[in-house]
This record gives structure tokens, C-alpha cells and sequence, in this order.
């Protein structure tokens, strides 16, 4: 083997993320007494430098890494993936220490293949969303040798969501992707078969499937990952076309041929998406007005300062707010034209966007499996009954003395895994904090908590310049951060709030 000398060994910190580099290729060092570590230096899931991560232990002693963009998890020994959002593990390089100086292999560790099992056994995947595909690459990762089946209505390839309105929305016509979670070749490399249909009909005593085009199908293990639908507007007009919500990849298609500059749109709520979407259109020079029943944007999670100032980023990027009203109708020939509001106000529009909440996708499952607000009830191992497990924006799972639904990407992810390697029969960990992050314009804030209402809210740093850390009180207790260019204390965070 080919080596590179790197470093010096004394100049290693034991509490840092060293980056240096293979020719082109990142690599960072972690040193832990005598011994280093060279793994690849950026992140598998979007290609984050993870020498700006967070190197911190979790509560059992383990010495981590945290992605600083969006929390994957990796052991700093091997590289292992421990949490999305990466689905893979960090190359790991080979490492020696002569005279003082640091070699690293030039060729990364072959990883071993774990052997195969239940190669006679089908799991079949409701939805081929976060969830559903965090399941199947599971799955493989572990050995799972059998038949798994990835069921879902949209025709192109499994999706990052929540690009859409982070950033596809901001496209040209010419120039929007569609960003994969994994290239066509994954699938068919790993036989997982791809099946474009709705379900209409979940057996759970049975374990029988029935959708809209294709054949029942039975299987060993069934996992419903269906998300979320967006709540539609139901007043006089809203069949109008040019009037949408954002879900789907085709949804980011007809806004952005909609979009352009010199067009004006309405959005009617102010929801994360609703004003995700507000900042990419006016990237695209839209003119854009946000017609909400609330004087604050996010004030609820938020707390009112840091949604005054949000507002206050919308309004010197050129969108108007129109507060404390709802829309009454819209109206126009065949396409809409203009919105009316409870105040009397008539706003023209070129197009409008909804975003004014999501409810859970589970009308194919029976009554008595279903909780009044759609969810559906899990234990700690996502399972809902024998062979039968739920995850993500659908699962309400046990928490303190409660239940919660949770509509977050990391934690459909999270989940996910935790039902693959409970189906295969693997010790699963307790579900990580959640933790979800909004970018709007220039500007990212993350959360990391448990949802539960504050009576209080710690700041430290500059709020106006979007360089802060706010801690989110109940009785004198954080309950929850949001941070903004705080990237190393959130990553700590998402490892040890819960231990705190």
C-alpha cells in the first residue's frame, strides 16, 4: 500500500477534527491518546466539511462526529453511520505512526459485508419517501437477503422533500432538478423493486396489501411510510388553476413554470414551507405577499422575537405581509386572477400557493388503527402489530408520559431505522432528539427538543445579525435551542440534550 505522511503527531489536539488531504480527496484526523483515525472529510449525504462538525461523546461514552449541516452522526473510531440524514458510513483509511509523523493509507478500508439472512422473507414499504428509503438501505446494510418492495404514487425516482421548497422553487425551468436520494443503479444493484401505485387497502391481521393497479401483495414485514398530505384550501375559487400546494416534485414543476419576474403570487399561511417558498420566489424576482391569520410568523415555536425578526428578513427581501386576515375567495376565468380577503381587500395574483398545514397519509388503514388526528399509534420499536411498523409524519410514538407525532425529515429517517433493525430482530437505540432546520434566503436556523411550550427564552449572541443561540424555558428547564450560525453547539446538542 501507497501512504501519505499528513502530520505530526504531537500537533495533534485530542479534541479536534484535523482536516488534511489525499491529493483531492478530504480526510480528517481524530486523535484519541495514541491512536488516530483518518476518515473521509466530507459528508456522504450533501458533501459537508466535516472538519466545521462537532467531535463530542454521547452519553454511553462513544466518541462521535456530527455532520454541521444537517446532524448525520458517525462513530469517530470507524466511521460508522449511527444517524441520518447520511445514509452511509465515512470512508475509513488506513493509519500509521512512524518517527513522530502521521501516514494514512491512500486506499480507504474495504468494509465487510454483513452475512446474508431471511433470504425467504418479504418486507414491502409503504412509501418511497425519507422513511421509506432510509428502510430499505437499512435493510441491505444489515444483510437483509429477502424481496423488499418500495410502493409509492410518483413516478420519478425517490426524492429529497424538502429541497423543493428550499431550493427547486428558486429554479429556472431549464435549469430544476429533482435532487435523488439514491441514483436508479442503487435499486437495481440491490434489488429493490420500485412499484408505481396507490394503496388503497392495508390488511394488518394479514398482512395483505391492496393497491389501486397491481395484485394484493403479502409480505413477512410491512412498513407504512406515507408522510403527509398538504391541507387544501376549501373556499369559492380554489379549483381555479394556477391555485397549488407544494408536495410533490411535480407541484415544484407548475409553481416554477408559474414563477418568473414580473409575476406575483399570493401564499396563504406562513408555515415553514409557506415562507421557505417566499424566499426562493423572490429569488426568482417574484413578487410575493403572505396573507396569514397570525401577526407573527413561527411565534408559537419560535417565541415572538425570533419571528418578528423572520418576518423582518421576508420584508427587506421585498414580501409583503398581510396580517390577521383570511381569504374569503378567488376568482377569475379559468386560471385565478385575484384573491379576496375578510377585511375587503382584493389582491391580484398570477398564482397562488397554499401553505397552511399538512394532516397524516393513513386513510388505507382501518378506523380502530388510527388516532383522531390521522396518526397511528407505535411502540418504541415503531411497530403497530405483529409485521406491521409505521414511521415518520404518520407514527405517534411514546414519549414522556405521552404520545407525540413528530413531521420532521431527520426523524422519519431516525425511525426508519429503528423499525429495519427491529424486523430483522438487531437491538435498536431510543430515538435521538429531534432536530429540523429551516433556510430562508441567506439565513439557517436550527432547532433541536422535544416539542412542548416555553414561558421563556434565554438569548445569547446578536439576533438582528442572525448570530445566536436561544434556549427555549419551561419552569427554568431548556426544553429546546434554536441556533443560527451555532452549527458546533447544536451538533453537541443533538448528542447530549436529552442527557442534560
Amino acid at each position: 500500500m501507497s501512504w501519505k505522511d499528513v502530520a505530526a503527531f504531537d500537533e495533534l489536539a485530542q479534541d479536534k477534527l484535523v482536516p488534511v488531504s489525499i491529493g483531492d480527496t478530504p480526510i480528517v484526523l481524530v486523535r484519541k491518546g495514541n491512536a488516530v483515525t483518518a476518515l473521509g472529510g466530507k459528508c456522504p449525504h450533501k458533501g459537508a466539511p466535516l472538519e466545521g462538525g462537532t467531535l463530542c461523546d454521547r452519553p454511553d461514552g462513544e466518541t462521535v462526529i456530527v455532520c454541521p449541516w444537517h446532524k448525520a452522526v458517525f462513530s469517530a473510531a470507524s466511521g460508522r453511520l449511527l444517524e441520518p440524514l447520511a445514509l452511509d458510513p465515512l470512508p475509513n483509511y488506513p493509519v500509521e505512526i512512524h518517527d513522530g509523523r502521521v501516514l494514512v493509507g491512500l486506499t480507504p478500508r474495504a468494509s465487510d459485508a454483513p452475512p446474508p439472512m431471511r433470504e425467504s422473507e418479504t418486507v414491502a414499504i409503504i412509501g418511497a419517501g425519507a422513511g421509506g428509503v432510509t428502510a430499505a438501505v437499512t435493510l441491505r446494510q444489515h444483510g437483509f437477503a429477502g424481496r423488499i418492495l418500495l410502493i409509492g404514487p410518483e413516478p420519478e425516482l425517490p426524492y429529497d422533500r424538502t429541497a423543493l421548497s428550499k431550493m427547486v422553487l428558486s429554479s429556472k425551468p431549464e435549469d430544476l432538478k429533482i435532487p435523488s436520494l439514491r441514483p436508479s443503479a442503487f435499486y437495481e444493484e440491490n434489488n429493490i423493486e420500485r412499484i408505481e401505485d396507490i394503496v388503497t387497502n392495508l390488511d394488518i391481521p394479514g398482512r395483505t396489501i391492496r393497491m389501486r393497479d397491481n395484485d394484493p401483495v403479502q409480505a413477512d414485514h410491512i412498513l407504512l411510510a406515507t408522510g403527509s398530505k398538504p391541507v387544501q384550501l376549501d373556499l369559492p375559487g380554489s379549483h381555479l388553476r394556477g391555485v397549488s400546494v407544494l408536495r410533490t416534485a411535480q407541484d415544484a414543476r407548475d409553481i416554477v413554470e408559474e414563477a418568473g419576474p414580473g409575476k406575483t403570487a399570493v401564499i396563504v399561511g406562513d408555515s415553514f414551507i409557506a415562507l421557505e417558498a417566499a424566499a426562493a420566489l423572490r429569488r426568482r424576482g417574484v413578487g410575493v405577499t403572505v396573507v396569514s391569520r397570525n401577526d407573527i410568523p413561527f411565534e408559537s415555536k419560535f417565541g415572538r422575537e425570533i419571528g418578528q425578526r423572520m418576518r423582518e428578513l421576508h420584508e427587506e427581501n421585498g414580501v409583503a405581509f398581510v396580517p390577521d386576515c383570511n381569504v374569503t375567495a378567488l376568482t377569475g376565468m379559468e386560471k385565478v386572477e385575484q384573491v379576496h380577503l375578510d377585511d375587503g381587500t382584493v389582491l391580484n395574483a398570477d398564482f397562488v400557493l397554499a401553505g397552511i398545514g399538512v394532516g397524516p397519509v393513513s386513510d388505507y388503514v382501518s378506523d380502530h388503527h388510527r388516532a383522531d388526528d390521522g396518526g397511528i399509534e407505535v411502540d418504541e420499536h415503531m411497530r403497530v402489530a405483529p409485521g406491521v411498523y409505521a414511521v415518520g409524519d404518520i407514527a405517534s410514538f411514546p414519549h414522556a408520559d405521552g404520545r407525540l407525532r413528530i413531521e420532521h425529515w431527520r426523524t422519519a429517517q431516525c425511525q426508519a431505522r429503528i423499525a429495519a433493525r427491529a424486523m430483522l430482530g438487531l437491538p435498536v437505540e431510543p430515538l435521538p432528539t429531534p432536530w429540523f432546520w429551516t433556510q430562508q434566503y441567506d439565513q439557517k436556523l436550527e432547532y433541536v427538543g422535544w416539542p412542548a411550550k416555553f414561558d421563556s427564552i434565554d438569548f445569547e449572541g446578536d439576533l438582528d445579525q442572525f448570530d445566536f443561540m436561544a434556549k427555549l424555558k419551561k419552569d427554568g428547564r431548556t426544553i429546546g435551542m434554536i441556533g443560527s450560525r451555532r452549527a458546533q453547539a447544536i451538533g453537541k446538542a443533538c448528542i447530549d440534550f436529552d442527557a442534560s
